[in-house]
């Protein structure tokens, strides 16, 4: 039987609860739900840059990540930027450079165990313009028209509601504010199987959905000016149980649109 949203969400709160406490890596190229695998080898493989990993305090790259949504958010001195499914900060410790101290960053997610880890890091980098809120990103704790970029890195996909997602970016932007995500979505659809599976879901690939669809529902939302920014290859672990189902299925998508 399939798994009600409530169930989804525990299981991935337990899921992403153990890697904040082990820093095993699950969400990632090259490292589905591995944890042999390096959150250096894994993060360069998906964009991020040796000056970016070198400048985060130790701990808050995870190697979760499907993307570099920070490198294709033209992020400007003075912005305000929300990072959906914030994790232990990493993306939110590369904005914050860049909107410096007349800017300020907002993690949301909805891991104690993660928020934690954050906040200690920030506190350990001396991250003064960044703040990290417990929530769940179909529900913001976010008042209305306070955000310049939403930032997110292969989170939504994760969520049951991807619909409520995006209204709920759209309600917090303010006009003429910008969504810019990396994700991961569908070239075709998953067997029952492994959408069922507790591995596959946790390794962001069982909530994924068809690359169309993503796009709709951005739309429906109210979004503007939505573009494809690029569409890399992304490279399923081959210890996963079902590597020949999914290594053709998935694929990492950047995408950016504008709240008008």
């Amino acid at each position: 039987m399939r798994e009600k949203p409530k169930d989804i969400k525990k299981i991935v709160k337990e899921g992403y609860a153990r890697i904040a406490k082990q820093g095993a890596s699950c969400c990632s190229s090259n490292s589905c739900c591995s944890s042999s695998s390096k959150a250096r080898d894994v993060s360069k493989a998906v964009g991020y840059g040796d000056d970016e990993m070198d400048v985060v305090p130790d701990g808050a790259n995870l190697g979760l990540g499907c993307g570099n949504p920070v490198a294709i958010a033209s992020l400007k001195e003075g912005n305000v930027v929300l990072d959906l499914g914030s994790g232990a900060g990493f993306d939110a410790f590369l904005a914050a450079n860049k909107v410096g101290k007349t800017g300020r960053v907002i993690g949301v997610d909805m891991t104690d165990e993660m928020l934690d880890k954050a906040r200690t890091n920030a506190k350990k980098g001396g991250y003064d313009n960044v703040e990290f809120r417990l929530g769940e990103i179909e529900k913001l704790p976010i008042e209305d028209s306070v955000i310049d970029v939403i930032i997110s890195n292969c989170v939504i996909n994760l969520s049951p509601d991807k619909e409520d997602v995006f209204k709920e970016a759209f309600r917090v932007l303010k006009p003429g504010g910008r969504l810019m995500v990396s994700d991961l979505v569908l070239e075709k659809e998953l067997s029952k199987e492994i959408k069922e599976s507790v591995e596959a879901y946790l390794g962001c690939l069982a909530g994924a959905v068809k690359k169309d669809k993503y796009l709709h529902l951005i739309d429906a939302a109210g979004f503007k000016d939505i573009k494809v920014i690029s569409e890399p290859d992304y490279s399923v672990n081959d210890s996963f149980d079902n590597f020949e189902a999914v290594k053709d299925a998935i694929v990492s998508i950047k995408i950016s649109a504008i709240k008008k």
